[in-house]
């Protein structure tokens, strides 16, 4: 028995859903086996079609090792598609049950149910959005500062792949064990030892710890890079705002993410070494965590939406043909909520006991940080005016973000005060209102950004009619899904409830759950965009690279750029540096002489790491012992040995960046130019006609 622990800890068969299912046969332990076969067999399906295809040497020298920062960037945005499916199934089944479950079980059972909402939460806020915003960080801003690469390649595939071990710890409680019942938020005493016994808190620990050190990491390489890496000329007020917003973003994820990191750690030690940090044993308290988590969790909410506002002034100023109005005024906004972060996040807990002085500062301190979003709003409402607009699916997710985010800030306003917070806090009103924040927020915001920079990252633009489907499911599903949860919330419908008793709830619990399935039909539609527009590469191509007629730098390379960006890197004279270059008739000037490029070379570390993390992490939470040992080693091995390794770059010759230069200059000489009215097209090669 001390043989088999020592080998293998507390697994043993009953961790595996299969065998639950069998020995215990429900519904609910069904669908649980259900899912964790779908994981095995998807996972087996990509290993099959890698080497059917002889892919893995592709897979790794291409992709895995690579730290060009665009591939990195479109690595984190893949993470986030399948995290994205898994938890828009586990909303679906969530309104399935609360549908069924009026004065009835439903089909879920009270601890799945539970299972269901942590992971969701979990899963959409640290691998999703978190993934997802990094991802398109990646790829777009040191395009538009014009860098070769961020300041910290190595680090930048390094905090990939320990988000990518997250991921994964994740994805295996589906297959081994169970996932935490604590919600996204894991508040201990329940998370605890003595109420949750099991392996899914230990799961969200390590999953989480992993997550939040590769934001960290993230978020101190893209400030770096923004400090640093700028093209000569481009001051701080000539960045665009989508960088205006990154350097927000990497500043609170520096500060935001670290009382996380400590909180997860601190219940760890709870939970594994008999400490009593958040018990009421031996002079615990509970609130130290409540503290620490929201200190990092009210920021959070702006790292997750202040990317958004970035991509959404991109969009707005692009097609509506106009410079973005108020641009200090963003600036100084984006500036303002950054700060004023930092000071509510006591508003989470306005029903846990402190005195109404305390809650009425934090109510106050709420009901500011709605004044520098309203600037944003009618910044952006003001560029609109008078534009020559045209509807594209990006503008589309940006109009509906428009109108929904300000219903959803009134809600936030309205729970900045206390008393109203204390009545509706545990509701679902309190659900209805941080998705209308998020959604539109931050997941409307990733989706346009993903539609606009697609042909920059591709070379090739999606098919805009399933890109239209798919905002108008998005769109109404949004309505459908939330909107009677504001209802339900007030009639005392509460959160985290599996079950029912009033009949009432029915006929709105029946149109939320056709909200969410039509969110997922919004989903799949994309998934079809993305085949639909893979099939007709070739029609949609944009070799050129600017089929937008774009304003900032991105566009003034091929469409995907090289690997080094620019083969000189430009020098900015205006805010709008690109627009200004063709204003001017020089975005597409030949250099008079071409250098030899240092990039730097693939490494293995960052894959290695994050193998070993996932393997440290999967290992901390079933006890084995010596699997946690070679993790750990092979993580401090892994940075050890790279700090021996003195040839970490590669020369590209100038001889090799002016034969490319020189052809994509041909084919821009060669490419008619396209009016806006024919920008979706097939006639649009990515060279648009600059508007006057």
């Amino acid at each position: 028995m001390e043989d088999g622990y020592w080998l293998l800890g507390r697994l043993d068969w009953q961790a595996l859903p299969f065998v639950r299912a069998w020995r215990h046969p429900s519904v609910s332990e069904w669908i649980g086996a259900g899912a964790g076969g779908l994981v095995v067999i998807a996972a087996l399906a990509v290993l099959v079609m890698l080497t059917r295809r002889k892919a893995w040497r592709r897979l790794w020298d291409g992709w895995l090792t690579s730290l060009d920062h665009k591939k990195i960037g479109i690595m984190y945005v893949v993470i986030a598609l399948v995290m994205l499916t898994r938890a828009l199934i586990e909303a679906v089944l969530m309104r399935m049950q609360q549908f069924a479950a009026v004065g009835d079980p439903g089909f879920l059972s009270p601890e799945h149910f539970s299972q269901l909402f942590s992971t969701h939460g979990t899963v959409m806020i640290f691998f999703m959005a978190m993934p997802f915003l990094t991802g398109i960080i990646n790829y777009v801003m040191p395009l538009q500062i014009g860098a070769r690469d961020v300041s910290f390649p190595l680090l930048n595939s390094i905090s990939l792949m320990l988000t990518a071990a997250g991921a994964a710890l994740v994805m295996i409680s589906l297959v081994v064990g169970q996932f935490s019942t604590g919600g996204w938020s894991a508040y201990p005493p329940y998370t605890g030892i003595q109420f949750s016994p099991g392996v899914g808190p230990d799961y969200w620990i390590w999953a989480v710890t992993l997550s939040s050190i590769a934001s960290t990491l993230s978020g101190l390489n893209f400030a770096v890079t923004i400090y640093k890496e700028r093209a000569p000329g481009m001051t701080l007020f000539r960045m665009p705002l989508f960088c205006w917003t990154t350097l927000c973003t990497s500043i609170l994820m520096i500060f935001a993410m670290a009382p996380l990191t400590v909180a997860s750690l601190m219940l760890a030690l709870d939970r594994y070494a008999g400490f009593h940090f958040f018990t009421a044993e031996a002079g615990g308290n509970l609130m130290n965590y409540a503290n620490l988590f929201w200190l990092f969790g009210h920021p959070e909410v702006y790292i997750l939406i202040l990317p958004a506002f970035g991509v959404y002034s991109s969009v707005i100023s692009t097609y509506s043909g106009k410079t973005l109005y108020g641009y200090k005024s963003l600036v100084y906004a984006t500036l303002a909520i950054a700060v004023l972060s930092f000071t509510v996040w006591l508003h989470h807990f306005f029903t846990m006991g402190q005195t109404a002085n305390v809650n009425a500062i934090f109510g106050i301190a709420t009901m500011l940080i709605g004044v520098p979003t309203g600037v944003k709003v009618y910044d952006w409402l003001l560029t609109l005016l008078r534009g020559r607009i045209r509807f594209t699916a990006p503008m589309l997710f940006s109009i509906m973000f428009l109108v929904t985010f300000v219903v959803g800030g009134i809600t936030g306003v309205i729970l900045a005060n206390p008393p109203v917070d204390f009545v509706v806090h545990n509701s679902l009103f309190l659900v209805a209102h941080f998705h209308n924040m998020l959604i539109p927020g931050l997941l409307f915001g990733m989706i346009a950004a993903t539609q606009h920079w697609f042909p920059k990252a591709f070379g090739f633009r999606l098919d805009e009619t399933w890109g239209k489907i798919s905002f108008w499911c998005w769109a109404v599903g949004f309505y459908l899904a939330f909107m009677p949860l504001y209802a339900l919330g007030l009639m005392g419908a509460m959160r985290r409830t599996s079950e029912w008793l009033r009949p009432d709830y029915s006929p709105l619990m029946l149109i939320a759950l056709l909200g969410a399935l039509l969110l997922f039909a919004g989903f799949v539609s994309l998934l079809v965009q993305l085949g639909v527009s893979v099939r007709h590469r070739d029609r949609y191509r944009v070799p050129v690279g600017d089929p937008w007629d774009g304003h900032s730098l991105e566009w003034a390379t091929s469409a995907p750029p090289p690997e080094y960006n620019f083969a000189l890197i430009p020098r900015v004279e205006a805010r709008d540096a690109f627009r200004q270059m063709k204003r001017r008739g020089i975005a597409y000037a030949r250099p008079e002489a071409y250098t030899d490029i240092a990039m730097p070379k693939n490494s293995a570390v960052g894959p290695i790491i994050g193998l070993a993390g996932a393997g440290l992490g999967f290992a901390l939470t079933w006890h084995i012992g010596w699997l946690a040992v070679l993790g750990f080693s092979v993580i401090v091995g892994a940075v050890i040995a790279r700090s021996f390794v003195r040839e970490t770059e590669r020369l590209i010759p100038a001889a090799s960046v002016r034969e490319h230069h020189e052809r994509w200059l041909d084919a821009v000489a060669a490419t008619p130019r396209v009016p806006r009215v024919q920008e979706l097209c097939p006639s649009n090669r990515g060279h648009a006609e600059p508007m006057a």
